[in-house]
């Protein structure tokens, strides 16, 4: 059953975990529903890509209404392709909500085990992680792109809660809407390095499509590599939406040519009132 279900327009939610945890916010937005117009049309929410930031802006302030999380309290990251991580807490609120310039730099990944706090990434293929160890109250997010997945990010998050006290087995993961393996054809340099991060007797995530070019699914390399870490198996979800394939619901620097806007995996605990 795919575990990432269209809410509404401008954006999916992880069911599964909104039934379990009425109190996380947790998803993945669209293209639709938004301010910006050409290639960027329509809600694009990435700073960086050359559109009208005032629409980006508008954007981020109606997926926020939407998702009744203000936007003051959102964190956003200069990502980098890379599998740097950043633990957050109330003190970061804002940084990268309203502005590239003030994002966290050089950062593809958001964790904390704070209220109130909403962690965002950009994506337009790369593949969405969401990590969850409910005792413990901690969330997380990641970017992995080719270049973050064959880095191990994926283990990058469940050492770093680790050394919080939080073993493998605690943690659940769901892997989001991203470019599928149809759609995703990489050269022998990919591959290879690709096989240095597979553990030994692990099903290879890529098919031959002619010489040199290979078809590679990154939701299934992230998928073992969680494995590899000691997440169960029945604790990861895995997508089925492509950002490719399903053209109307997002943007694809693949397929749009790398000019096009960007969709925001989201994740955050409600900040519960205070008592009197």
């Amino acid at each position: 059953m795919e575990p990432f279900v269209l809410t509404n327009q401008s954006y999916l939610t992880i069911e599964i975990w909104s039934r379990q945890f009425p109190e996380l916010i947790a998803g993945f937005t669209t293209k639709s529903g938004g301010a910006s117009k050409g290639d960027f049309e329509s809600l694009n929410l990435g700073f960086h890509v050359g559109d009208d930031c005032a629409n980006v802006c508008l954007n981020r302030e109606n997926v926020a209404g939407l998702l009744k999380f203000p936007l003051q309290q959102w964190v956003g990251a200069e990502q980098t392709h890379d599998i740097v991580l950043q633990k957050i807490t109330k003190a970061d609120r804002g940084k990268g909500s309203n502005s590239y310039e003030h994002s966290f730099k050089g950062t593809d990944g958001f964790y904390t085990n704070e209220e109130g706090i909403l962690l965002t990434l950009c994506f337009a293929d790369c593949v969405p992680l969401f990590f969850i160890a409910p005792e413990q109250k901690m969330i997380g997010t990641a970017h992995a792109g080719w270049k973050g997945t064959v880095g191990k990010i994926a283990k990058e998050m469940i050492v770093a809660w680790g050394r919080e006290g939080i073993s493998p087995d605690q943690i659940l993961v769901a892997i989001g809407p991203s470019i599928c393996e149809k759609c995703y054809i990489v050269n022998e340099h990919v591959i290879n390095l690709v096989d240095k991060s597979l553990e030994e007797g692990g099903v290879l995530p890529y098919n031959l499509v002619k010489e040199g070019q290979y078809s590679l699914d990154l939701r299934e390399l992230n998928r073992q590599i969680l494995l590899a870490s000691g997440v169960p198996d029945q604790n990861i979800l895995n997508s089925g939406w492509c950002s490719s394939c399903h053209n109307e619901e997002f943007f694809s620097h693949r397929r749009d040519k790398g000019k096009t806007g960007r969709m925001l995996s989201f994740i955050g605990w409600k900040e519960t009132a205070k008592r009197l």
